[in-house]
């Protein structure tokens, strides 16, 4: 496939709802960041919640202190746009329609490392234990080591672009993988606009599992790796339940009618985000669909759960914070001109990022406190599945959306 025709199934998601809006300024706007020269694509924060870093359509990426909110350094150096970040506590990673990733170091904004070999469009990267992954639109995945730059594995196979990356160790999965080594293993996920999932012994290169179903390109992978599960979203309106260690697909959710953009995984519930206008909650054991929040405009574009709240951004260029204890609709954010392409959250901020190339920052504190048991702490509940995940409490809807089965709800602050 063409990167023009890719950019259709996935990269273009990011332009939809370029009308612009008439939407106000919300009264909890902080600061607009307008350094950027062209659409933000991606924002990453950091560990220690000191900066941010924005990829952006103008060819630069742009480190932002958390504490002031200003811009401290400008990434200089690719040659098109960029359209994926990551940002560790001391390097910042970027990968570009250029061909290439490249390491930054964040204390001076110096390139650091630029890694080739693509030969396309490099769409995601992912830095993990000592490697970076990437994934191209030629088709492939690769695999670097940070430090170096040492090329170490191509991963080869898939028949078409691939759109999302995901990595876990043998260690992390409860059922014990196949492997004649003591020591744990990496494996890398790649999703594509093939169709397929394709799971990789990191060492190796070797393809481990093709997952397949899906009869739509693959724009989302979530895992839930303490169980040995994993969630694809496709442009053919379902999400799908996998065994990562058999490649059986356990379960498939069939309730939206438009492409599934977004995926995040709370506990036993699964959010999805769609072209259809609307955010799902589903039973990871079940596949129950268990509440719809109906209030978007337009595709939800992106989405993060946090204590208690579903924020979600959309082609509409708003955000929005639901409750997930009542599923009341809280607050419309109100004030960018393009689709919303990453929220992130910090110390009670909301942080959006829009292809009207600003980064705006919003105060939900006042959310985040109503929305906080008084005097009461999370506790985690054992789920029946995994020794290491945890289990939400059901709650009853109210306004704000609809709810799709009887007597379950969304998760909220664990209490």
């Amino acid at each position: 496939m063409s990167p023009t025709l890719t950019e259709t199934a996935h990269a273009g998601l990011r332009r939809m709802g370029s009308t612009g809006s008439t939407c106000g300024t919300s009264s909890s706007l902080v600061k607009v960041c307008d350094d950027h020269k062209g659409g933000i694509n991606w924002v990453s924060l950091s560990p220690d919640g000191c900066h941010l870093l924005t990829a952006s359509e103008d060819c630069t990426a742009r480190l932002w202190r958390t504490s002031d909110n200003q811009c401290c350094k400008v990434l200089h150096g690719h040659g098109s746009y960029i359209t994926f970040c990551h940002l560790e506590n001391e390097a910042a990673f970027t990968c570009s329609a250029d061909q290439t990733v490249r390491k930054w170091e964040v204390s001076t904004g110096e390139c650091l490392m630029v890694y080739t070999g693509h030969t396309s469009i490099v769409n995601r990267i992912l830095v993990s234990k000592g490697h970076i992954f990437s994934g191209s639109y030629d088709r492939t995945a690769r695999s670097w080591n940070v430090v170096t730059g040492q090329s170490l594995q191509e991963f080869r196979g898939h028949r078409n672009c691939v759109l999302t990356l995901a990595h876990f160790s043998s260690y992390d999965v409860l059922e014990a993988l196949d492997v004649e080594e003591k020591e744990g293993k990496e494996f890398l996920v790649t999703g594509s606009t093939d169709c397929t999932i394709k799971i990789w012994e990191v060492s190796s290169g070797c393809c481990y599992q093709t997952l397949r179903g899906h009869v739509g390109a693959i724009l989302c992978v979530v895992l839930d790796s303490a169980n040995g599960e994993l969630y694809s979203g496709s442009t053919d309106c379902t999400v799908r339940r996998w065994n990562m260690v058999t490649g059986d697909q356990l379960t498939v959710f069939r309730h939206h009618q438009g492409s599934i953009i977004c995926l995040e995984i709370v506990g036993r519930h699964l959010y999805s985000g769609s072209v259809d206008r609307t955010v799902k909650s589903w039973l990871t054991d079940t596949g129950d669909c268990v509440r719809t929040y109906k209030m978007h405009k337009h595709s939800v574009s992106t989405l993060k759960y946090h204590a208690g709240i579903l924020f979600t951004g959309s082609g509409d260029a708003c955000a929005r914070a639901f409750n997930t204890k009542s599923g009341t609709l809280q607050r419309v954010f109100h004030g960018h001109s393009f689709i919303i392409n990453c929220i992130q959250i910090h110390a009670n901020f909301l942080y959006t990022a829009s292809h009207d190339g600003t980064l705006r920052v919003w105060d939900i504190k006042d959310l985040c406190q109503q929305n906080k048991p008084p005097g009461q702490k999370e506790r985690s509940l054992k789920s029946k599945t995994s020794h290491k995940g945890s289990l939400s409490h059901i709650f009853n809807n109210k306004v704000g959306c609809s709810l799709e089965a009887s007597g379950q709800s969304d998760p909220a602050e664990l209490v």
